[in-house]
C-alpha cells in the first residue's frame, strides 16, 4: 500500500520526529518541519490550554509563508501528538483545536478512541496511533486509525519490550497501511534498517533533544551527549507506565537507578510524579540509541547527518 502523500511528499528522508513532552515547542517543530522531516508536538506542552490555539496559530501561518517562499523545497508537515488517556482533561479542547487548524497528522497515544479518528478525519487529516504490541495495533486499526507507530524496545519515553524485528514482523502479518518504527533509531542506517525490516519511516526522539532549538536545559542536552546505551533505565516508577531514562538524571533526584519501586499503573497522571523529582522534567526520558548523539546542533544539522548516513547505507547495499 502507498503511503499517504502528507508522508510521502516534501521529506528528505522518511522520518517523523517524535513528540518529546515538554522539550517539543514550535521552534523545534518548525525547524524539523523547514528541515524536511514531519515535526512534531504533544498538545499537552501548550500550557495553559489556550495557549494550543496561539501554537497552531503560529506554525500553520509560519509554514504557509515558508512554502510560499520556497516552491522548489517546502517543509514537511507537522503533527500533534493527543494523549487519548482518562487523565487527560484536556482531550476535547485540543482535538478541537487540531480540527479549528486542519493539522495534518494527529498522533494517538494510550487509548485508541474512535472518535478522535473520526474528528481528524472530517477535515482530511490522518490519525497515527502509538502501539506496543500487536494486539495493541490490531485494536487501533479496528477503532480507525489510520497507520501506526511500533514502539520497540530501546526506545525514548514510554516504551515497549519487544524486538522491533519481532514486532514489524506480526503487524506486517496482516496490516499493509502506513507503519513507523521507533527505538534507538539514531543513524540514518537505522533509518534503512527500518525499512528492511517492512516499516515505511523511522519514528525519531532522543537526538532532537540535543538541538539548539530544544525546550530542554543545558544540562538535559549535555547530558545526551555523554550518555551511552548502558545509562538508560527501563522503570514505571515515575509515570505509572514503564519508560526508559536516563540513569544520570535519576542518580540527580536522589534514587537508585538499579532499585526502582514499582508503581502503580492506575495512578498515572501526566502532572504529578511518584516522587518529589517530576517525569521528564527532573527525570529524563532517552532512549537507546543516545550513543550515536555526539554534540548539541541545531536540527537542520542532524537532519544533514541523518540523510548523508541514509544515502550512504544505500550505496553500501547498492540500493
Amino acid at each position: 500500500m502507498a503511503l499517504p502523500a502528507v508522508l510521502s511528499e516534501n521529506l528528505r528522508i522518511p522520518v517523523v520526529a517524535s513528540p518529546l513532552f515538554i522539550i517539543s515547542h514550535p521552534e523545534l517543530t518548525l525547524a524539523q518541519c523547514k528541515a524536511g522531516i514531519v515535526g512534531a508536538f504533544p498538545a499537552l506542552n501548550a500550557r495553559p490550554e489556550s495557549q494550543l490555539d496561539e501554537w497552531l496559530a503560529m506554525i500553520t501561518e509560519e509554514l504557509s509563508a515558508y512554502n510560499a517562499a520556497h516552491l522548489d523545497q517546502p517543509a514537511a508537515p507537522f503533527a500533534v501528538n493527543q494523549i487519548v488517556h482518562t487523565s487527560n482533561k484536556r482531550l476535547e479542547h485540543d482535538l478541537m483545536m487540531c480540527v479549528k487548524y486542519k493539522v495534518p497528522i494527529v498522533i494517538s497515544s494510550l487509548g485508541a478512541v474512535p472518535e478522535v479518528n473520526a474528528a481528524v478525519h472530517s477535515y482530511g487529516g490522518i490519525v497515527l496511533h502509538d502501539i506496543i504490541n500487536n494486539r495493541h495495533a490490531n485494536s487501533a486499526i479496528r477503532k480507525g486509525a489510520d497507520g501506526l507507530i511500533a514502539v520497540a524496545a530501546g526506545a525514548g519515553g514510554h516504551a515497549g519490550t519487544l524486538s522491533p524485528f519481532a514486532l514489524v514482523q506480526e503487524i506486517r502479518e496482516w496490516f499493509d497501511g502506513p507503519l513507523l518504527l521507533a527505538g534507538a533509531i539514531a543513524t540514518g542506517g537505522g533509518i534503512l534498517a527500518a525499512q528492511a525490516m517492512g516499516a515505511d519511516m523511522a519514528y525519531i526522539g532522543s537526538p532532537f533533544i540535543a538541538t539548539t532549538e530544544a525546550r530542554a536545559s543545558d544540562a538535559y542536552k549535555q547530558a545526551i551527549v555523554e550518555a551511552h546505551a548502558n545509562d538508560i533505565v527501563y522503570s514505571n516508577y515515575f509515570t505509572g507506565i514503564h519508560g526508559n531514562y536516563l540513569k544520570s538524571s535519576i542518580v540527580a533526584a536522589g534514587m537508585d537507578p538499579d532499585n526502582l519501586p514499582v508503581a502503580d499503573p492506575s495512578k498515572m497522571d501526566f502532572d504529578k510524579a511518584t516522587t518529589g523529582a517530576k517525569a521528564w522534567k527532573d527525570i529524563w526520558g532517552c532512549g537507546q540509541g543516545v550513543g550515536a548523539v555526539k554534540a548539541v546542533e541545531p536540527v537542520a544539522a542532524v537532519v544533514d547527518r541523518l540523510e548523508k548516513e541514509y544515502k550512504a547505507a544505500r550505496s553500501r547495499l547498492a540500493l
